[in-house]
């Protein structure tokens, strides 16, 4: 089941939100929350604030447990910009844009979450298969080629 929480008109330019919320696309509740709690900018706070709106959703509206979410999607996208003018040389002015972002998290408890554990374990898995299969069929293999050292070639004469 997906969950979704939408943050609407954050003062933060999308460019910047982004490039935190592609660090947690993927992840496990857990570890997005963790890797948003240490990451040193304001995109995290509002993103962190999303996630954390995402998971009270998914445990009061969806009746599901935080543990088994994972982030499915984490987009931003851009919202009305306000223009501002400042002042400048001779009587003129410039333009201010103030940017404003739509972040929006969508988390699901369908994508298996994969732990360092499971992981390990997978891997181990698929090398004991690996030498099994080496076993049997690589021994005899090996026997059959074997290398030949490659002949040099005598060096070329140059015409003068």
């Amino acid at each position: 089941m997906e969950v979704r929480s939408i943050y609407k008109y954050a003062r933060i330019s999308p460019f910047k939100a982004r490039e935190v919320t592609r660090e947690i696309q993927g992840l496990p509740v857990s570890a997005a929350l963790d890797l948003l709690a240490f990451t040193p900018k304001k995109a995290a706070f509002l993103i962190n604030k999303t996630l954390k709106s995402a998971i009270a959703n998914a445990e009061n509206n969806a009746n599901l447990k935080p543990d088994g979410l994972v982030v499915k999607e984490a987009v931003v996208g851009e919202g009305p910009t306000v223009k501002r003018i400042m002042a400048r040389a001779r009587g003129s002015a410039s333009r201010i844009l103030k940017r404003t972002s739509h972040i929006r998290i969508v988390l699901t408890d369908e994508i298996k979450v994969e732990t360092r554990e499971t992981r390990k374990a997978k891997r181990k898995a698929e090398e004991k298969a690996a030498k099994r299969a080496a076993g049997t069929t690589g021994a005899e293999g090996a026997a059959t080629e074997e290398k030949k050292p490659k002949a040099k070639k005598a060096p070329k004469k140059s015409k003068k």
